[in-house]
């Protein structure tokens, strides 16, 4: 077993308390009248962003000795990083627009890379304390934070419940699409699934919340004709593979990698 599954193994109860703390903290911003800073890419920042950044890199550089890389720390030169076998990739804060509009659509993401693929992702939901998590060939699962965090692996596991969770009539086909992000090109796409299938409806949803609802069996595709960034994805990616579904480039029909020289992803499709 690759040593990297073996932290994540050990350490999993650990990982699932950081990002409810990280959840927590952003929470306590969200429940108050937050000032929005704008970055220089004019992506906005939050309070919020900040002190989930500050909770889940410090944390995450005691668990297996890895490098960070998150969106709110200043990336190092493709040289220096290039050497990576293995990180973690953080996205403290996913959907900060959706955390502005206050409609609960955010995440906290945690992904664990290793030879330029995830091999463990965590999503969680503040709003609602729910998680999703993944490992490599040990499939993708969900459960709620309101019960407590089981101490061991083997009762975590036997707490969640496996993914996906749902199967619908034939002929059905959901598409899961940005609420912020509707490009000419997901309108082109939702219009051939529509030659298709009987039915196509469009299910629509913030922040990496699109992979869990692909992955929950809830959405039967996620295309993304839009920019996002390698933090984007890490996390999502695994949950909704490690569910028989597909993530690739729509250029190649190649998988994601990562720590690429640009961290920007090129457009891809969850299927």
């Amino acid at each position: 077993m690759p040593e990297t599954i073996t932290i994540v193994q050990q350490n999993l109860s650990q990982l699932l308390s950081l990002a409810l703390d990280a959840g927590k903290a952003i929470m306590e911003v969200y429940e108050t009248a937050f000032r929005v800073e704008i970055k220089d890419d004019r992506s906005p920042l939050t309070l919020a962003d900040k002190r989930s950044n500050e909770i889940l890199c410090k944390g995450l550089l005691k668990i297996g000795g890895y490098p960070v890389m998150s969106e709110e720390i200043k990336q190092l030169p493709y040289e220096e990083r290039k050497g990576w076998k293995a990180f973690w990739l953080v996205d403290p804060l996913d959907g900060t627009k959706e955390f502005i509009k206050r409609n609960g659509e955010f995440t906290v993401n945690v992904a664990l890379i290793d030879s330029n693929e995830p091999v463990f992702g965590l999503i969680y939901v503040p709003v609602t304390g729910q998680f999703y998590f993944a490992i490599k060939e040990q499939g993708s699962y969900t459960f709620s934070a309101k019960d407590g965090i089981p101490q061991r692996f083997d009762e975590i596991i036997e707490t969640s419940k496996k993914l996906p969770l749902e199967h619908r009539p034939a002929g059905q086909f959901n598409i899961v699409a940005s609420r912020s992000h509707m490009s000419p090109e997901t309108e082109a796409y939702i219009n051939e699934e529509k030659k298709k299938h009987k039915v196509v409806n469009i299910v629509s949803a913030g922040s990496s919340l699109k992979f869990c609802l692909v992955a929950e069996g809830k959405a039967d595709a996620y295309p993304r004709f839009g920019p996002t960034m390698e933090w984007d994805t890490g996390a999502g990616h695994i949950i909704a593979t490690e569910t028989g579904k597909r993530l690739v480039r729509c250029d190649t029909l190649e998988a994601l990698t990562y720590n690429k020289e640009n961290l920007l992803n090129p457009y891809f499709l969850v299927y």
